[in-house]
């Protein structure tokens, strides 16, 4: 059968998930943590170096939401499913290690014509305190999957401001850069298996979006926080482009009159956006 609104509330869990430090330590080397210079980012990297407390990039609040994926919504064509658009507001800096329940609901199904778009939000409580820890919203582009008679969705106006970024940074991806990163639980075939990324009209695999926006949480807590994760209190961005493993990225931001509001995108080589409409929240 096709898409079925019908889904729309679904609901997934609650589900426990445990992470320790190594599973934290994991994720930053995925998102490039070290990578320039390997002493630059002990926080993110090492729990025992000397004067240093590790920290945990933020976007791994995505990874421990992930849960069992897209809930049950209809069939749709697996090998044009890829990441649209990613979410998050953290209540504060994420523990090295914990144990959660993890909630998730179908909130819309977007029907785009051809294509469709699901979206889930995900609430990460901890489950010791009872306190929430993050909540999620993820778009995932169905290719193929519209035409089902379901609403078409709102649009959130983005204006490229004029003039010159704030922050022009570069940071290259490694070639076994989407390897690396499935090991932090996204085991898409699509990042890893040639045949299977063929099916999707990729001629090899592509490096999942969510590595390219955790690279961007990264660089941008590291350039725009002076690398307090606690001050990240909310990151979006819609995904445009796929990116290549071993390709280099440019994250761009403009700091607005407030000082806490930032407005981002990240290109590839050609100076395309591949991550583009960012917006960004810092406490003071």
């Amino acid at each position: 059968m096709p898409l079925d609104p019908s889904r729309i509330g679904t609901t997934v869990g609650p589900l426990t998930v445990d992470w320790t430090d190594q599973d934290s330590l994991l994720y930053a080397l995925a998102v490039g943590a070290g990578q320039q210079d390997p002493l630059a980012e002990l926080a993110f990297t090492t729990e025992n170096s000397e004067g240093i407390a590790q920290q945990v990039v933020p976007s791994f609040a995505v990874v421990l939401g992930f849960g069992e994926g897209l809930p049950d919504i209809g069939d749709y064509d697996p090998t044009r499913a890829v990441h649209a658009e990613q979410v998050m507001h953290l209540e504060g800096p994420l523990p090295a290690s914990g144990s959660a329940t993890v909630t998730t609901v179908v909130t819309d199904i977007w029907d785009k014509g051809r294509d469709a778009i699901a979206w889930t939000e995900t609430e990460l409580v901890d489950q010791e305190s009872g306190k929430l820890l993050a909540r999620t919203r993820t778009g995932a582009f169905l290719g193929g999957a519209g035409g089902f008679g379901g609403e078409r969705g709102e649009s959130v106006s983005w204006r490229l401001p004029e003039r010159e970024p704030d922050l022009d940074a570069r940071a290259r991806t490694r070639p076994e850069q989407a390897l690396l990163y499935r090991l932090t639980g996204d085991r898409n075939p699509l990042h890893s298996d040639p045949t299977f990324a063929a099916r999707g009209g990729f001629d090899r695999p592509i490096l999942h979006g969510m590595c390219t926006y955790g690279y961007t949480a990264r660089i941008l807590v590291n350039e725009l926080a002076q690398g307090d994760t606690g001050r990240m209190a909310s990151m979006s961005g819609r995904f445009t482009r796929p990116v290549f493993p071993g390709d280099e990225l440019t994250v761009q931001a403009w700091i607005e009159a407030d000082g806490g509001s930032v407005l981002f995108r990240t290109l590839n080589e050609a100076g395309e956006p591949v991550l583009d409409r960012g917006r960004m929240e810092l406490r003071p």
